[in-house]
C-alpha cells in the first residue's frame, strides 16, 4: 500500500481492512486568489451566465493542491491511509480564499479470515 492516493476515504474505514494504528489529524492548506485580469474575465462570464469556468478552475486547483499537501503530511507521519477526509474553505480577505483538506492518518491492514 505504498500509494496513499488509493487509500483516502470520507468514510471511517475500508471494507476488508482494519485500522491498526491512528496517527492523528493530517491537513493540507492553500490560500488562493484570482488575478485582476482573471477577475475581469470571470466578471465577463457572469454576464453570459452558466458555469464561471475561471473560478471553477481556481477552486479545483486549490482543492487539488490542498489534497496533495494532506497526502504529503500523511506520508511524513508514516500513514498508509487517510479516513474521514473532508474539505473546508474560508474567505480570509476579499477575493482571498483558504482551502483546507483534512482527515485522520492511519495504518490499515487487511482483515484475515478468522481474525477480527
Amino acid at each position: 500500500m505504498a500509494d496513499i492516493h488509493a487509500w483516502v476515504t470520507t468514510a471511517n474505514g475500508f471494507d476488508g481492512f482494519r485500522v491498526v494504528r491512528g496517527l492523528g489529524v493530517v491537513r493540507g492548506i492553500t490560500v488562493r486568489s484570482r488575478s485582476a485580469i482573471g477577475n475581469l474575465g470571470a466578471s465577463l462570464q457572469t454576464l453570459v451566465g452558466g458555469n464561471i469556468t475561471l473560478y471553477t478552475e481556481l477552486a479545483e486547483t486549490a482543492r487539488r493542491e490542498a489534497y496533495e499537501l494532506m497526502i504529503q503530511h500523511a506520508g511524513q507521519m508514516g500513514a498508509n491511509a487517510i479516513i474521514a477526509m473532508r474539505y473546508d474553505a474560508n474567505e480570509i480577505a476579499q477575493g482571498v480564499t483558504e482551502v483546507l483538506a483534512y482527515g485522520t492518518a492511519v495504518i490499515i491492514e487487511p482483515v484475515q479470515a478468522g481474525r477480527p
